[in-house]
């Protein structure tokens, strides 16, 4: 009996031995092989959707901004004979009510004269200088150019992304992204529309690889030039800084280049947005160009914020 047992035992023995040896390259080529993650690209082609929900996300999570806004807006740009510009070199002082982006504005020449309050509803895509610093860069372009009596619908509170147990809408019909590459602790975004591309302007982004805030974007704007009874339009592409004021993300520079042909004055133009301050309270006068009539001794004047 004691022999049988120990029979049992040893064919036992040797059985399981000879599994672990077998096995034993297996594991060892498991361990040699690089891992699937080590090698995968950032981030994986079928989350590109969850990608671009999740920029936009974190963009307006800060929205919207306080009730008002203030800041001076530099331009810049030169001849098409290379020299400088100084009839469309200007500062421009704006004090804006940002539920409808109504604002007041002045603009000091290079000479510094100071010029009469003005009335504009901030916008890019426009016939004027492009803002706010505040700008939803996600908010689709008119179809056609706006009135300064339009105004506009006041922007919803930022509200989470809606759930339904576990699925979250993250589809976006506006665009798609068509390729992600890593620039340092950036990540370079490319996106194109998916319809009107002329109405959804974004084209590139580069975000923040750990918190996907956006650095900076381009997208595309208009250029308007009035002569004789026509206006032509010109396409234009603004690559635009990002800063921050008050943990608000603003818009800070903008380099923008004309195309679609144009060989005129300013077909590279300078933006920078400086002093971007958010007081509490401001004037209502400052809103309704009617009144500004009655109020000359109490105009802002240009320059003066220290």
């Amino acid at each position: 009996m004691k022999a049988r047992i120990a029979l049992l035992v040893g064919i036992l023995s040797t059985l399981l031995l000879g599994a672990l040896a077998g096995r034993a390259p297996l594991a060892a080529a498991a361990a040699a092989a690089p891992s699937a993650s080590a090698t995968a690209s950032y981030p994986p082609i079928g989350n590109y959707v969850v990608l671009f929900a999740k920029i936009r996300s974190v963009f307006r999570s800060h929205r919207p901004p306080p009730p008002y806004e203030t800041d001076e807006l530099f331009r810049k740009q030169m001849t098409d004979y290379g020299y400088p510009d100084y009839d469309n070199t200007y500062q421009v002082d704006y004090w804006c009510r940002t539920s409808d982006r109504a604002c007041l504005k002045r603009k000091l020449y290079h000479l510094g004269a100071i010029g009469r309050m003005r009335f504009e509803r901030a916008a890019f895509n426009e016939d004027y200088d492009p803002g706010p610093p505040t700008a939803d860069i996600f908010q689709r372009a008119p179809a056609t150019p706006r009135p300064k009596s339009f105004r506009p619908t006041p922007e919803p509170s930022y509200t989470p992304l809606p759930t339904i147990i576990v699925v979250k809408a993250l589809y976006d019909p506006d665009y798609e992204i068509i390729d992600v590459t890593r620039e340092g602790g950036l990540l370079d975004v490319r996106v194109k529309p998916r319809r009107t591309p002329m109405r959804n302007r974004l084209r590139e982004l580069w975000v923040d690889a750990r918190t996907l805030e956006i650095e900076k974007f381009t997208a595309t704007d208009r250029l308007f030039v009035t002569g004789g009874a026509a206006t032509q339009i010109y396409p234009v592409l603004f690559t635009c800084t990002m800063g921050r004021a008050d943990g608000y993300p603003v818009i800070t520079h903008i380099d923008g280049r004309v195309g679609g042909g144009y060989e005129d004055d300013g077909k590279h133009v300078v933006y920078d947005f400086k002093k971007i301050r958010f007081p509490k309270t401001l004037p209502s006068w400052y809103f309704n160009p009617r009144d500004y009539g009655s109020h000359l001794d109490e105009a802002p004047l240009t320059g003066d914020r220290g």
